[in-house]
């Protein structure tokens, strides 16, 4: 633990440290009026992420583009924002088809600390220059930090170690003026003001660092030629429901029988990609893979080059 009026300095001033007397009565409210007072506060947050969008397209630039060159994506968070980095990591293989090794968060305190508070792994500068080392990040890499504070030092270490390797690194925070956007190449701040409970940043604070999130990766994924157009064509098929929308998307992609794309989807190992190839081109499954490994899995390229 670091000396308390150290530690206090660092806080005063933070927004999301403060009190809004908007929210003083809060535990004197029915149920109803305290669910509007959160719908309320909570519909701030998009117009702050919205008040960040150049700086959040210019990282999503540069993330793509060492992406695209082979490079790999580690989030690295503690407590609420260190949980929300896991959640979008882990979501990117069953939408994307990404290995798992491509996009992963390091979490303050393991794997254990999504599930159990360990808020005081947070302080460990140590741990955050020795999980940078852990991963092996190098020049080919992104590393984001996430923190609503933008002090946290697991993460300002983990951040200040990869860019000192020359990985490209990004820092999202809820704080004006944060240690993280110094320490970062890129500084997003997405200052979302007082939380409805004073300094409960799994509220505003964890929405908006999720609204930023899927940013990120949604957007580098497209960029990269995981989606055509709107659709997911690069999904994992894991569950029944997921076989129906993948031959739906199919037939709507090539305007064949659901019928004809559910049969396709069947030899091409339920890969969409493949499946829409195959019918379009008149391919096999095996000249279709052959033919996306050509274009760096971009269908919409394929389907030209057949044209």
């Amino acid at each position: 633990m670091g000396d308390t009026n150290t530690v206090a300095d660092s806080l005063r001033g933070l927004a999301t440290e403060g009190v809004d007397p908007r929210f003083s009565d809060i535990d004197k409210l029915s149920a109803l009026e305290l669910a509007t007072v959160m719908n309320q506060a909570d519909a701030e947050v998009p117009a702050a992420v919205a008040r960040a969008l150049p700086i959040i397209a210019t990282t999503v630039e540069a993330v793509s583009e060492r992406m695209a060159k082979g490079g790999r994506l580690r989030y690295v968070g503690a407590g609420t924002a260190g949980r929300m980095a896991v959640v979008d990591a882990s979501e990117c293989p069953p939408t994307f088809s990404t290995p798992p090794e491509l996009i992963q968060a390091i979490l303050a305190g393991g794997p254990d600390a999504m599930t159990t508070a360990t808020e005081g792994a947070e302080d460990d500068r140590d741990a955050g220059i020795a999980a940078i080392d852990a991963h092996d990040i190098g020049p080919d890499d992104v590393v984001i930090g996430v923190t609503a504070s933008g002090r946290t030092p697991f993460v300002l270490a983990a951040v200040a170690e990869a860019r000192r390797r020359g990985a490209l690194t990004a820092g999202l925070s809820c704080n004006a003026g944060a240690a993280l956007s110094e320490v970062a190449e890129h500084g997003i701040e997405i200052v979302v003001g007082n939380e409805v409970i004073a300094g409960s940043t799994r509220l505003k604070s964890g929405t908006a660092q999720k609204l930023v999130l899927n940013m990120i990766t949604t957007i580098t994924m497209v960029r990269l030629g995981h989606t055509y157009g709107n659709y997911m064509v690069d999904m994992r098929v894991l569950n029944e429901k997921l076989a129906v929308r993948a031959a739906k998307m199919v037939a709507e992609i090539t305007g064949a029988d659901i019928d004809v794309a559910a049969a396709a989807l069947a030899k091409a190992d339920n890969h969409a990609k493949t499946a829409v190839l195959m019918i379009e081109a008149d391919l096999d499954a095996a000249e279709a893979r052959d033919l996306l490994a050509t274009v760096d899995g971009k269908l919409a390229v394929a389907l030209a080059r057949t044209t």
